[in-house]
């Protein structure tokens, strides 16, 4: 092993893991959320169909989800159609990992869902984005997942999509996603709790031409497939890339590059949470919570309970 390898093996990892148990709680505070975790998992089994309201209007949403979110994608989603009381129609786009189990649990959800398999969308990167051609987004796709949100989902297409991360969930009706929906002539996105995008404001003002709005997340993120320049998009990821190197933030850098100068629809940040605290997450007043970092904690003790019918929910596991 060279000594980058040794000092990654038996210090940074080591180390990381220490500080990531230290914000998460500790030892015992992570056991409690894996606990609670995997009752979640379980409960997203018993979710079923997802309802049908024939004279409502209908929403179309767009997900990427594999074998490790399922469950995860399952409480979004009905979560949106409760609290909305509309019928959702959803495209969900395979991150590689999903196998027959997931398959069958995710279309017990219904017609209205369709998957889109790894297959299909490696058979598009070949007739709309061949290695020869772009190589530094095929090497994005094939080790960096989250770029794949932004490709698969706008690659070869046309038409406003509303993508959305599975580690939301809705409490009330999202009018304003349902007024651009109806209408969309802007990009949207939501509020970042603190400013990540993993490149300097510099590099990223000088490419994209325009000043860069700060906190923009993507956990919620409509643009229109039509608008999106790959070979603009290769462009920025080789320079970001090749001078400060690979971040887990490219792809929102390059969603905050791409609406850069244009007029946007923001998802207030008061209703549209990202990072809920825990009285947040154990009494919900917002729309939506988007449950990062360390509100993973309380999406997996009290967020996900919500949802579930009055009657049936699970009281969460001692604190």
């Amino acid at each position: 092993m060279t000594p980058g390898q040794l000092l990654l093996r038996y210090f940074h990892t080591p180390v990381g893991r220490v500080r990531r148990s230290f914000r998460e709680g500790g030892p015992w505070a992570q056991r409690v959320t894996e606990i609670n975790r995997r009752e979640m998992e379980a409960a997203a089994l018993r979710l079923g169909p997802l309802p049908d309201y024939p004279r409502s209007v209908s929403a179309t949403l767009h997900l990427m989800t594999g074998r490790r979110f399922w469950y995860q994608t399952m409480f979004c989603l009905h979560s949106f159609a409760a609290a909305s009381r509309a019928t959702v129609n959803v495209v969900l786009y395979d991150d590689g990992s999903i196998d027959a189990d997931c398959t069958s649990r995710l279309s017990a959800m219904g017609p209205t869902v369709r998957i889109i398999r790894a297959q299909e969308l490696k058979q598009q990167l070949e007739s709309f984005l061949p290695s020869t051609r772009y190589p530094i987004l095929r090497e994005r796709w094939d080790n960096y997942p989250n770029i794949r949100k932004l490709i698969d989902v706008h690659l070869g297409s046309s038409g406003w999509k509303l993508v959305l991360d599975s580690d939301i969930l809705f409490f009330r009706r999202p009018d304003l996603l349902f007024n651009w929906l109806s209408c969309p002539d802007r990009p949207l996105h939501a509020v970042d709790c603190t400013e990540s995008y993993g490149y300097s404001r510099e590099i990223m003002t000088k490419l994209a031409g325009f000043p860069i709005a700060p906190l923009v997340n993507v956990g919620l993120c409509g643009l229109r497939s039509e608008d999106l320049d790959w070979d603009k998009i290769e462009f920025w990821c080789n320079e970001l890339i090749t001078r400060e190197r690979t971040n887990y933030f490219l792809e929102q850098a390059l969603v905050a590059m791409l609406v850069a100068g244009k007029p946007t629809e923001v998802a207030p940040q008061r209703d549209y949470v990202t990072l809920p605290s825990r009285s947040e997450a154990e009494e919900p007043k917002a729309i939506m919570h988007h449950y990062v970092d360390t509100s993973k904690r309380w999406y997996f003790r009290y967020g996900w309970r919500h949802i579930l019918d009055e009657r049936t929910r699970p009281r969460p596991l001692a604190r």
